[in-house]
């Protein structure tokens, strides 16, 4: 076999501890998120969890791919119908008043992710910035999704004010976290 050939057999096979890792990650990411899920004070119609919490965590430690494939992982069990979901599970509760919200997670993932990935997530201001805008998609998306179910005046009263301060906290403790993460990471 010529060097050449060697080149193209290794480059062609994946690496099955890799697969393997990825693998693992979305699952335990998953799990986690839908433990976030049950972790909820009740609220209507979207009650208070810790999902954007572990969401915009699992962006910044697994990146914009990884953690983008484990929410959508996540979406898929609970479109499956497994009990994932803070409410429900299946296509009803995807498409009900919480849907936007979900579908939103996919893209604070990749944000969150994306952050850590450009070193963004450094000092303590950056990461606030980076995790905020990353968080305001979530609810960007998932207002505007309940606004169509039940116009923008109420969902914007019932969908994103009572979430503020949850959100803020949850914010500054990612931030936190982030900074010992990735600061233990760059010593």
């Amino acid at each position: 076999m010529s060097s050449s050939s060697q080149i193209r057999v290794a480059v062609a096979r994946p690496t099955s501890i890799g697969a393997l890792r990825a693998l693992a990650s979305i699952a335990i990411g998953s799990a986690l998120l839908a433990l976030a899920a049950h972790v909820a004070v009740p609220f209507w119609p979207v009650p208070i969890t810790l999902q954007t919490l572990v969401v915009l965590g699992l962006g910044m430690v697994l990146g914009p791919s990884l953690g983008v494939a484990t929410v959508l992982a996540y979406l898929l069990e609970g479109l499956a119908g497994l009990p994932v979901f803070a409410h429900g599970a299946g296509l009803a509760t995807l498409l009900g008043p919480t849907g936007g919200y979900l579908i939103g997670y996919v893209a604070a993932a990749g944000v969150a992710g994306l952050a850590a990935r450009r070193g963004w997530l450094t000092t303590p201001v950056s990461t606030l910035a980076a995790l905020a805008a990353a968080d305001a998609i979530v609810f960007a998306i998932g207002v505007a999704w309940l606004a169509a179910l039940i116009g923008w005046d109420r969902a914007i009263a019932v969908g994103l004010v009572p979430f503020l301060l949850g959100e803020a906290l949850k914010l500054a403790l990612l931030t936190a976290a982030a900074q010992l993460w990735f600061g233990a990471r760059r010593a």
